[in-house]
């Protein structure tokens, strides 16, 4: 099975502690130990400080399974909770696939942090998860709230720590291996 993992920089396995964009060794990042717990061919396709395209990508033809992961830094540019999820679901319905073939995952709220600082901004990022649940049922896509999933968050308030990356990756394999 293939697997596409599209989103941002918790998705490229960015850590936090690096001061030039590197990223958790391939055996801490949850996209690589989501291809260990499997044995799918998971492909990694997150990029540091990406926002919901606005206009259609290109994924690999042959993927059975697309899991995109984004919101948090279109909520850090200042969009609403309901603005991100209107710009979800053009991205969403711009995707090739059938409707089955892709998971939506809400992010883990953000927390108090470095970077986040404003408790606007933290309420913002618990309520996205209720506005992507409502577009998945809309949409007939899956759906999977990671802010269930006890996820720790460095101290920027905004990534996973390795801990994170091992408890995301958990909660998922469970999620997708159903």
């Amino acid at each position: 099975m293939k697997v596409v993992c599209f989103g941002d920089s918790n998705t490229y396995g960015y850590d936090p502690r690096s001061w030039l964009g590197g990223r958790y060794p391939a055996d801490s990042r949850w996209v690589d130990l989501l291809a260990q717990k499997t044995g799918w061919n998971v492909v990694n396709l997150g990029e540091n400080g990406r926002c919901i395209p606005l206009r259609p990508i290109t994924l690999p033809a042959d993927a059975d399974l697309v899991i995109v992961m984004l919101g948090t830094n279109d909520l850090l540019q200042g969009c609403t909770p309901e603005k991100t999820a209107d710009r979800m679901k053009r991205f969403l319905q711009s995707l090739p696939l059938a409707p089955e073939h892709i998971l939506l995952i809400a992010p883990p709220p953000m927390a108090p942090g470095e970077w986040v600082t404003d408790s606007s901004l933290i309420e913002s990022s618990h309520l996205l998860a209720k506005y992507y649940h409502e577009l998945a049922g809309k949409l007939g896509i899956q759906f999977a709230d990671a802010g269930n999933w006890h996820v720790t968050l460095a101290y920027d308030g905004v990534h996973f720590t390795g801990q994170g990356h091992r408890a995301f990756a958990e909660n998922l394999a469970q999620e997708v291996c159903r």
